[in-house]
């Protein structure tokens, strides 16, 4: 079959920018696929996508006018269904033949063949090859309908449709145009309402031909940047903003840098057609205000590039990727600065107004803020919290922290009726550390306050002094004992709360900080201060933190089995966990390893079969020689093994244990442990569970069994 590339693209009106680049790779990626499945595709066929705020499309190499035909061999019945004892057709196998476009004639064609218990009957087609046209018909129709659409819009078609001006059409945003070629040829396909042809748009302003005309497939992309002014693919126009925008803060000198924000970049490269990055600029009183209060301005409201100093400290020039590129761009430049100007006054204004009043005045405040309405307010979280961090407080550095953590912890939420955060809900805690330090509060409440929300995403920093880290730990254990204990757990993707963000928190401030707490002991702690609020949901909170630590471990190249032999003891120090983690990775490499891990499973199995059996072991009552030698070599090992657990030396402890190979072999080689002696098989179950408890201490080692 005669192989050419294959050029689809959809131009649409524009279309929502941050959906873009996911628009785009499933519209081009459907359709690859849908071509494959059909034959029409080479093995070596490669497939591009392109996206643009007012195009999809896709580029796929090695398109076949036709798929080859395809041998098929369709199971049709059991041999005794299909044929009676005379071997004639039944009436049921003609009617299958039939469904399949064959007659009686067929019969003597069919094949036999086992399947299962019985013997069935084949029947042997060669199935044609879809043509181009059929097929990407139904590739198009399907990209189409697969597309992740955040929002459908209806409209009514005007022609080629059977009532124009009614019939409608519900897509993403309403679509102008259709181009499909293979090769120079046309594909006649249709989609919502338009036929294929070979002329698209361009830039909406600066294109140099209207309509620009495709001669062929591979000529797309160039075509359309040279008669459209189009820079059609995503990667590569986000490629051109970024350079650009290096070689602007260049020209400015060697002082200024751009805080390259990636879903800024995205969103931005979703926008503009032909980027053009412009230097503005703004007056320098308004750098009193908070930096992070201007850049997330800049950047969330006008999708500007702020550029900062080699310190990381704002200055007032910042970048605009522009869609249009005049001869004169004074005007351009100088509309973007009048946009940002109030923007960085009404901040200006929140900035100084809040600061009117104090964190403190605020706290009365927060009681008339609904937190939850099974939980009640904002006031009497903050109690919470306070309660929760005077304990860990207390616990990691006596009186003195316990204090601190109570004053950061009554003012942490204050900031949330500020006018700034009402205005920007994100600067929740950074606002609360400005205020705090014009109130004259120290810097560890200031950071405290700052921090206490962090770890707001996966990999960020955790708080920065001991105040906001138990601050920050109190913070997230109320919001997960409060959740959990008036049963609002997340389900499947939705976490309204986010539940899992604060348990991944926990965690990396226990493990991360190296905490001397124990899990349990801290949920434990946390229920009181709910009084009669919440149920005791501690129980399906341990195995919900165990079950993210788990998720976090495996991500860092550490095996299922290995997890799964240390986090079923349930380790209560989760600092401690990595070092487990180390030592079991160091004894699994034993040659000893494998042996004492199935010895270790059958112990395991034998005691659960003998619950309530077993004594502490008399050495008197020790017959056979090889439980003599076992008895004798765990008083040489064991004691020095549990001196080197309690050091927290786990990898010393468990290489200890394992000169216990040969004489655990010997022992289930020449020793009957069910004896029928009930003294004997209680001494024998008794020795056994002594070794049972030396060797999984640090894991269960028969999680490491194959």
């Amino acid at each position: 079959m005669k192989q050419k590339n294959l050029l689809v693209e959809l131009f649409v009106e524009e279309l929502p920018p941050k959906a873009l680049k996911k628009l785009g790779d499933a519209f081009a990626g459907v359709l690859f696929e849908q071509l494959k499945a059909l034959g029409l595709t080479a093995a070596d066929s490669a497939m591009t996508p392109f996206a643009s705020p007012r195009r999809l499309a896709a580029h796929v190499t090695a398109v076949a006018e036709r798929a080859a035909d395809k041998a098929v061999s369709q199971k049709l019945m059991p041999v005794s269904v299909g044929l009676d004892a005379n071997g004639q057709p039944t009436p049921a196998l003609l009617k299958r033949l039939a469904a399949l476009g064959a007659d009686a004639s067929a019969v003597t064609g069919l094949k036999r063949a086992p399947d299962g218990k019985a013997e069935a009957l084949f029947y042997d087609s060669v199935v044609p090859g879809v043509d181009l046209a059929v097929g990407l018909q139904k590739a198009l129709d399907e990209a189409i309908a697969k597309l992740p659409i955040p929002k459908v819009m209806s409209y009514q078609l005007e022609t080629d449709c059977e009532l124009p001006g009614w019939s409608s059409v519900h897509f993403v945003r309403p679509a102008h145009g259709l181009v499909a070629l293979h090769g120079s040829s046309v594909v006649p396909v249709k989609v919502l309402g338009l036929t294929a042809g070979n002329a698209t748009q361009g830039h909406r302003f600066e294109a140099a031909k209207s309509p620009v005309l495709l001669a062929d497939a591979d000529s797309y992309a160039q075509t359309l940047l040279t008669d459209g002014s189009v820079i059609a693919s995503f990667n590569d126009r986000r490629f051109a903003i970024v350079q650009q925008l290096a070689q602007a803060a260049e020209r400015l000198g060697p002082g200024y840098e751009v805080l390259m924000d990636e879903s800024l970049l995205d969103e931005v490269t979703a926008l503009v057609e032909r980027p053009n990055v412009l230097t503005c600029g703004f007056e320098e009183q308004f750098l009193e205000v908070p930096q992070e209060c201007l850049i997330l301005t800049m950047k969330a409201n006008q999708k500007y590039f702020p550029l900062v100093d080699t310190h990381g400290k704002l200055t007032n020039q910042f970048l605009v990727v522009s869609n249009i590129s005049p001869d004169d761009a004074s005007a351009v430049i100088g509309g973007n600065e009048r946009v940002v100007r109030p923007r960085l006054a009404d901040a200006k204004f929140f900035f100084d107004q809040d600061r009117k009043k104090t964190l403190a005045s605020r706290v009365e405040g927060l009681g008339k803020v609904v937190y939850h309405n099974k939980l009640g307010t904002q006031g009497e979280r903050v109690e919470r919290v306070r309660a929760i961090a005077r304990a860990i407080g207390q616990q990691l550095g006596g009186d003195v922290l316990a204090q601190s953590a109570d004053t950061a912890a009554q003012l942490a939420k204050t900031d949330l009726l500020t006018d700034m955060v009402g205005e920007f809900p994100e600067l929740q805690g950074i606002m609360g550390g400005y205020y705090a330090r014009h109130d004259g509060l120290s810097e560890d409440i200031a950071f405290a306050i700052e921090d206490h929300y962090k770890p707001r995403f996966a990999g960020d920093e955790l708080p920065r002094n001991m105040t906001g880290v138990v601050v920050a730990l109190a913070d997230k254990l109320e919001t997960l004992v409060g959740m959990f204990g008036i049963g609002n757990l997340p389900t499947g993707d939705k976490d309204p709360f986010a539940l899992r963000r604060h348990a991944l928190g926990v965690i990396r401030m226990l493990v991360e900080k190296e905490l001397p707490l124990e899990l349990t002991a801290l949920l434990a702690a946390t229920v009181p201060a709910f009084t009669d609020k919440i149920i005791d949901a501690k129980g399906p909170l341990t195995d919900f933190i165990y079950d993210r630590l788990a998720g976090g471990l495996r991500e860092q190249d550490f095996s299922a089995q290995e997890v799964d032999a240390v986090l079923a003891l349930r380790p209560e120090r989760l600092a401690d966990v990595s070092q487990r983690l180390q030592a079991v990775r160091a004894f699994a490499a034993l040659p000893a390893a494998a042996a004492l891990a199935a010895a270790n499973k059958r112990i395991g199995n034998i005691l659960k079969k003998s619950e309530g059996e077993g004594v502490a072991v008399q050495e008197s009552r020790l017959v056979e020689v090889a439980e003599k030698d076992l008895f004798a070599a765990m008083q040489a090992t064991v004691p020095a093994a549990d001196a080197e657990f309690a050091n927290g030396d786990y990898t010393a402890s468990l290489m200890t244990l394992a000169a216990l190979r040969a004489p655990v072999d010997a022992f289930f080689d020449g020793v009957m442990v069910n004896a029928e002696d009930p003294a004997l098989r209680a001494n024998r179950l008794g020795l056994l569970k002594h070794l049972h408890e030396a060797m999984n201490r640090v894991a269960d080692l028969s999680r490491l069994a194959t």
